[in-house]
């Protein structure tokens, strides 16, 4: 245990900010798995852009890595830009299968 006023103090400030950034990374996580349940692709963008937004101000302040935040930004942009290509995939998919 600290024997020291300002190292009591120092424990103190990092379990505040531990527990901080533990609910910001979480909400952050929870939010991307949003943005990739969704099947609207105007209600993707929308979210895409509070995550990205979140991402970038959890790597400024190195909650999580800068390549990290730059990696989950990259491949929620790619399925989202894949969302609008699948429905219309099945959906041909769908029609030539009647048809047969």
């Amino acid at each position: 245990m600290a024997n020291h006023k300002s190292a009591k103090k120092r424990i103190r400030a990092n379990a505040a900010k531990r527990l901080r950034n533990r609910y910001q990374a979480k909400t952050t996580r929870t939010l991307i798995k949003t943005v990739r349940s969704s099947t609207d692709k105007a209600e993707a963008q929308t979210l895409f852009n509070k995550v990205a937004s979140l991402l970038d101000k959890l790597a400024k302040k190195n909650v999580i890595h800068r390549n990290k935040a730059a990696n989950q930004k990259s491949k929620l942009a790619k399925s989202i830009s894949k969302i609008g290509t699948e429905t219309k995939k099945t959906a041909t998919k769908k029609a030539s299968a009647k048809k047969a």
